[in-house]
């Protein structure tokens, strides 16, 4: 055999090799991995619904949340099985706190009150922030929401502080009444017709806004409050959709 064909068959078994350690690495990563974190995690009594190949539950939550809002809501306390459809099912399924899966990513829920109120308090900083998802980031910048450098979120939170202070609280209570006695205003002018509480509550909330952090009313930052609900919409609209590497 000449020279040439020793190099062929060189390459084609490093291509071959290639290929063999790719499929592993991806079947790890995509299937053992997950599966064997969800067998650890049942053999200490966290059981939650089965993982997906890739998805995870990303599309379950999606149907239930689809199913959820689809249905007429009736004049009802029972709110909970409506907005968080998985999470009504799933603890009642599975227990106060269950794992689910984000694509790839296991997912822990909480639900028993004592151990919110540890992770919560978290004084020996145990449970760290989780790095938010790229597009979130992307949307909404790196302010206290999104942001996991302790010492910046401490310097952020001190700024917005201020205005939670109950001197900074009270000097809003005037502005506050004069929007809600503007909205009772104009309900009187609805009387014996539907009015769609949601969209006069998110009024509100927009107007007690507008006066009392710009000293302005609703209308005059209208723009602003509409372009907000669009990144609202946005991250909402994003929030169970899986990113591929490379691809936006």
């Amino acid at each position: 055999m000449d020279s040439s064909g020793e190099v062929a068959i060189i390459l084609s078994s490093s291509v071959f090799l290639f290929l063999f350690l790719a499929l592993i690495k991806i079947f790890h990563k995509l299937w053992w991995k997950p599966t064997s974190i969800q067998r650890l995690m049942a053999l200490q009594g966290i059981k939650g619904p089965a993982y997906r190949l890739v998805h995870g539950n990303t599309k379950e939550i999606f149907n239930m949340q689809n199913e959820a809002m689809g249905k007429p809501q009736g004049l009802s306390h029972d709110i909970f099985s409506r907005v968080q459809p998985h999470f009504h099912s799933w603890i009642k399924l599975y227990g106060k706190n269950f794992l689910q899966w984000y694509g790839l990513r296991p997912q822990l829920i909480i639900t028993e009150p004592e151990l919110c109120k540890e992770i919560l308090n978290d004084k020996d900083r145990a449970y760290p922030k989780s790095k938010p998802k790229s597009f979130v980031k992307q949307l909404l910048g790196d302010g206290p929401v999104t942001t996991t450098n302790t010492e910046k979120w401490g310097k952020l939170r001190k700024v917005a502080n201020y205005a939670f202070h109950g001197e900074s609280l009270k000097s809003m209570t005037p502005a506050t009444i004069a929007s809600a006695e503007i909205m009772l205003e104009r309900w009187k002018n609805q009387d014996g017709k539907e009015i769609e509480m949601f969209e006069e509550f998110r009024l509100l909330t927009s107007e007690v806004i507008s006066r009392t952090a710009f000293g302005s009313s609703y209308l005059e930052g209208e723009k602003i409050f509409e372009m907000l609900m669009k990144l609202s919409f946005l991250t909402f609209k994003n929030s169970l959709k899986l990113r591929i590497p490379g691809i936006r």
